[in-house]
C-alpha cells in the first residue's frame, strides 16, 4: 500500500456482506536513535535492554504499534504493542523497548530483555485509530483473561455486520542495532 492512502475491504460469505475501511498513515513518529544498556535491576550480566529515542509531531492523533525481531526470529509484537500520543504529543522522548513476545508460549520476567550478541530490529508502525483500538482492546483482554475471544469480550472491531477482527494498514520504519557480546 501507499502512505496517506485509504483502502476498502468487501467480503461476501454465506449470503452476508462484510465491509471495512482503513488508512495507511504517514510515518509521523520518527525513530531518532536506538541503543542498549545492561538490563536494569537484574543480576544476569548477559541481558541487555534496548532504548529508543523518538520524536512525535505536534497534534494529537498519532497511533503506533511496535514489533521486535531478534536474530533470525520472526517479528513479534510487544506484550503491550500499541501507543497513542496523548502524553508525549509534540515531544522527543526516551523509553525502553520490551522484546516482542510469542503470545502462544508462557513468558517470564526476563523475556522483556535481549541478550548480548543479539541483532535486534525495531519495527515501528504508524496505524489508524481503528487499528489502534482493535489491538488496544485485544491486548487488554488478552492480558486480563488470557483468551481474547472468551466471553465476555470487549475487543473492538472495524468490520461491519458484527464480525470480529480488523482490516488495517501499517506505515513501517525499521532500525537495527547489534548488541556486542
Amino acid at each position: 500500500g501507499k502512505l496517506n492512502s485509504a483502502y476498502s475491504l468487501k467480503i461476501t460469505a454465506n449470503g452476508q456482506e462484510y465491509t471495512s475501511t482503513t488508512t495507511i498513515p504517514n510515518t509521523t513518529r520518527k525513530i531518532d536513535s536506538l541503543w542498549w544498556q545492561p538490563a536494569p535491576n537484574n543480576p544476569d550480566t548477559t541481558l541487555a535492554q534496548v532504548i529508543v529515542e523518538a520524536t512525535d509531531p505536534k497534534g494529537l492523533g498519532d497511533y503506533i504499534r511496535y514489533f521486535t525481531k531478534r536474530n533470525r526470529e520472526p517479528f513479534y509484537a510487544g506484550y503491550q504493542s500499541v501507543f497513542d500520543d496523548g502524553v508525549i504529543d509534540g515531544t522527543t522522548y526516551t523509553l525502553p523497548v520490551d522484546r516482542g513476545v510469542d503470545k502462544n508460549i508462557p513468558r517470564s520476567d526476563d523475556d522483556v530483555f535481549f541478550s548480548k550478541g543479539d541483532t535486534v530490529t525495531l519495527k515501528v508502525c504508524n496505524i489508524d485509530k481503528a487499528t489502534f483500538d482493535f489491538w488496544r482492546t485485544f491486548e487488554f483482554t488478552f492480558q486480563s483473561i488470557g483468551n481474547p475471544f472468551a466471553s465476555p469480550t470487549t475487543v473492538l472491531s472495524n468490520i461491519s455486520n458484527g464480525a470480529l477482527g480488523y482490516f488495517g494498514g501499517y506505515a513501517a520504519q525499521f532500525r537495527t542495532i547489534i548488541i556486542p557480546k
